[in-house]
């Protein structure tokens, strides 16, 4: 199974070509076709348009992404020839021996041949978040991830028949997946569906009827114009651009996002970064550039045992070593002769490291690397010494870590839980540095002024955090400790609204802490960059993992910031925003003009009056007062802040703006009855008129505020109206003509109170559906 980033090219055919609605609008064609209306048969062109303009557009986004899927591609570790090697996922083969180390994900099922304190984390493939040791002999999953230790594993399963190709392809897909506005439109067209036969069937024996009624329009030959009459009304009622706006809106966005450096594996991130209303962060890789630095050496309080600074070596050179153990190698240089009898590689669960030497050595004992309130019990003078210095020193931003000594071992076997040996003595004190992003203050910032909380949410010293959150500009006024975290989902849910900054949080409680806000009714997103945040950002609304994260990490991420950059999120809301807001306004426009034919096919239908368009008009008047413009309105700057009911807002305006033009519409033909100008082409044209004037004014109503482009193209739609109704070429075309003067008035003045009801409706429909307006200092 290919992993791919987007959707095939035949998905992205049928999705656009292959529907209901098409079918219907090929079916009208080729009837037009064959009765000879080519001249009403102008939509067919129009939706094959349509459709060539969703294919190329996604084909587009399809390319773009499958490029930056390419260099963001998971790599797998193998040995192969003696050598170890990095290669792509999909080039392991049955056989092959696996490298896993701590932070990889398992590209392939594999059975362990060696391993020194493996743990796997199977959450994303059993649920359970607690690591699983394993031995010689014990078989990994792919789609599972390396959390402490390391080892190496024979491939047993490849390809479709592995976890990992399932569960990276259904991560990594492109796809236009289930949201508050595919969700809203799928429900609008199945009951448009659901309308259109018995609509079509009141529409068919109306158009007969007018014709004289089926025996006489058949016997005549009539029937042709009723059929041409019955395929505008069902024209009229399919929204044809609507899936297409949005599809094209929903890729546009993901292209945009990918010039910046950000690779949407799930279209609907674009949309649901806009929802958001509470982003948790992770410290490390987030608020901080990810790179740890050493600091200095501290006296603990007691005379540190010889052999302390090659054990440090030891440490930072380790294979396993995490990356604040590896900022040891270059002040404390390895010995190469040192050979420990036993290791424990540090978890993120346990906060420690340790490694035992033989007695006898000037090593002898265990030394271990961790936190100082879990590697020091308290109790003793030079443990609780040692952890006051250690307090004071992670309360002022430093991440501090404590060299400890005992004369045991480590109850740490290849299947044993490891445990701290007996009575460990601090020997140092050790303390590392984080820069901080430049952009952090400035990014937070952006979020606060646009009203989305924030939460903190690290697994150092919550002094530590704390810290670092006033660096960049959050007053918390300390740290929460996350072992005080109560387990109660509806107390720990009290705690995330009462608090900002968490410290010592555990891998399983950042996953609880997303769900706690969630329950409270948040949109959340999270950002991490670790293996122990994958859990946290498969459960968030948004996860979005940075540059640096693990396999695992990405994979399970709907946005990944392929340049690291922090920066990039208030662009990526803004691209959400505009996507949302655009997507709402076209909507109404389609679905006002379905309104208007829905009404306009039942009431002619029922008063056995010919339908007032012929097949072309609409053509024209829809890409006038729709079809053009709605296409520049899906993709211009829009700023303005999600609120949730999109289906019901833009039904609320639609219906009744529907409702005032097919009255206005049968206004100007009960006239025209009365007046004794028929149905011919004179009633047409003022049927278009009238229709087109209002539905413009619909289109100015829901651009606002104007500005210089969204005028330019008003105008322009009123120009190509007037020329429509005046280049002799474009009337014989249309079969418009000429309007009397009397004729003319009436159709203006009718116009005129349409436009003017429309207005009050904007209005009031304004008035009930605020949004509320951006901060003016800090507009996306």
């Amino acid at each position: 199974m290919s992993d791919r980033s987007s959707r095939s090219l035949w998905d992205i055919f049928r999705a656009n070509v292959l529907t209901l609605f098409n079918a219907i609008v090929a079916g009208s064609f080729l009837l037009l076709l064959l009765l000879g209306q080519w001249r009403d048969a102008l939509f067919g062109f129009a939706a094959v348009s349509n459709a060539l303009i969703g294919v190329v557009q996604e084909y587009v986004a399809k390319r773009s992404l499958d490029r930056l899927a390419v260099l963001n591609s998971p790599q797998a570790r193998v040995l192969r020839d003696g050598d170890i090697q990095d290669i792509d996922v999909q080039d392991v083969v049955m056989d092959d021996i696996l490298v896993l180390r701590a932070g990889d994900q398992i590209p392939a099922d594999a059975l362990m041949l060696d391993s020194a304190g493996l743990e796997v984390d199977e959450s994303l493939l059993t649920g359970e978040s607690d690591p699983v040791q394993k031995g010689i002999g014990a078989e990994v999953l792919s789609g599972s991830s390396v959390v402490t230790g390391h080892g190496l594993g024979s491939v047993t399963k490849v390809g479709p028949e592995s976890f990992a190709s399932r569960l990276t392809a259904e991560a990594k897909r492109f796809s236009l997946v289930q949201s508050e506005i595919r969700h809203g439109l799928n429900r609008i067209l199945r009951w448009i569906t659901v309308a259109l036969l018995p609509i079509m069937a009141i529409v068919i024996n109306g158009q007969m009827q007018g014709q004289g009624g089926w025996h006489h329009a058949i016997a005549t030959g009539s029937w042709k114009t009723a059929s041409v009459g019955a395929v505008a009304s069902v024209i009229a009622m399919v929204p044809l651009g609507l899936v297409l706006m949005t599809s094209v809106a929903f890729a546009v966005g993901a292209v945009r996002l990918a010039r910046q450096k950000v690779l949407i594996q799930e279209l609907a991130a674009v949309e649901g970064l806009a929802r958001v209303d509470m982003l948790c962060l992770d410290k490390t890789g987030t608020l901080t550039v990810g790179r740890i630095v050493f600091d200095a050496v501290h006296d603990s309080g007691t005379k540190p045992p010889d052999g302390w600074k090659q054990a440090l070596g030891w440490f930072g050179t380790d294979p396993n070593a995490n990356a604040t153990a590896r900022c040891l190698a270059e002040a404390f240089p390895a010995d190469a002769t040192l050979r420990p009898i036993s290791s424990v590689p540090f978890s993120s669960s346990r906060k420690w490291s340790a490694v035992s030497f033989t007695a006898g050595s000037s090593m002898a004992g265990t030394w271990l690397l961790g936190a100082p309130e879990i590697v020091l019990e308290p109790g003793t003078a030079d443990a609780d010494s040692a952890r006051r210095t250690a307090a004071h020193l992670a309360s002022t931003g430093l991440r501090t870590l404590v060299l400890a000594h005992s004369a045991g071992t480590t109850a740490a076997g290849r299947t044993g839980e490891a445990a701290l040996p007996a009575t460990p003595v601090p020997a140092v004190l050790l303390t590392f540095r984080e820069k901080v992003r430049p952009d952090a203050a400035r990014t937070l910032s952006y979020f606060r002024e646009q009203g989305v909380g924030l939460k903190i949410i690290s697994g150092d010293d919550p002094r530590t955090v704390a810290a670092v959150a006033r660096d960049v500009g959050l007053d918390t006024g300390g740290g929460f400790d996350a072992r005080q975290l109560p387990t109660d989902p509806e107390e720990l849910a009290a705690v995330m609204e009462l608090h900002t900054v968490f410290g010592r949080v555990t891998p399983a409680q950042k996953k609880d802490m997303v769900r706690a806000l969630q329950r409270r009714g948040h949109v959340v997103a999270m950002t991490g960059d670790g293996v122990n945040d994958a859990l946290a950002l498969k459960e968030a609304d948004i996860g979005i993992a940075m540059d640096s994260a693990a396999a695992a990490t990405k994979a399970v991420s709907r946005l990944v910031l392929l340049d690291g950059r922090f920066d990039r999120l208030p662009g990526v809301v803004a691209e959400g925003r505009r996507v949302i807001a655009n997507i709402e306004r076209v909507s109404m426009l389609f679905l006002a003009k379905t309104a208007y034919a829905v009404v306009l096919s039942v009431l002619f239908g029922a008063l056995l009056w010919g339908f007032p368009f012929l097949p072309r008009q609409l053509s024209a008047t829809d890409g006038i007062t729709i079809g053009i413009p709605a296409f520049f309105l899906a993709l211009m700057p829009n700023p303005r802040r999600y609120r949730a009911g999109f289906l019901k807002r833009s039904l609320s305006f639609a219906a009744p703006a529907g409702l005032i033009i097919a009255l206005a519409v049968l206004g100007i033909n009960t006239y025209s009855l009365m007046a004794g100008h028929g149905t011919g082409s004179a009633t047409r044209t003022s049927s278009a008129l009238v229709l087109t004037l209002i539905a413009l004014w619909v289109l100015v109503v829901l651009s606002r505020p104007m500005n210089r482009w969204r005028a330019l193209i008003i105008g322009a739609m009123y120009a190509a109206l007037v020329l429509l109704l005046t280049a002799p070429p474009l009337q014989d075309f249309f079969q418009f003509t000429l309007l009397g003067q009397e004729h003319l008035t009436v159709s203006v003045s009718i116009s005129l109170l349409g436009c003017a009801a429309v207005e009050l409706l904007h209005r009031a429909h304004r008035r009930h559906s605020t949004t509320p307006p951006l901060p003016s200092s800090r507009q996306v």
